[in-house]
């Protein structure tokens, strides 16, 4: 829980009031496709052990979130970096 506020009050402070930067854009993104994508695969899951199948549908909401939730981390995280290249 620690490391997780001060993610968040990092980004905030540094990204949001002291210096506006669209990363934190794509940390909030990566988070809610994330999340989004957490009852999906749950229910991907339950579908596929009671019925026996997967509905399509459901396969690509899913590969399209969790996809989608993961590049956006990494570009955040890729920007992050990039703009904190002088504090070596």
């Amino acid at each position: 829980w620690l490391l997780w506020k001060g993610f968040c009050q990092r980004l905030f402070f540094k990204y949001v009031i002291k210096d506006f930067h669209p990363l934190v854009f794509f940390h909030l993104l990566s988070f809610l496709l994330l999340g989004i994508s957490c009852p999906l695969i749950i229910r991907l899951f339950y579908v596929w052990f009671m019925r026996g199948n997967i509905p399509d549908i459901n396969a690509m909401a899913l590969i399209f979130t969790l996809v989608s939730g993961l590049q956006s981390l990494f570009f955040g995280m890729w920007f992050d970096m990039e703009y904190n290249k002088n504090l070596k």
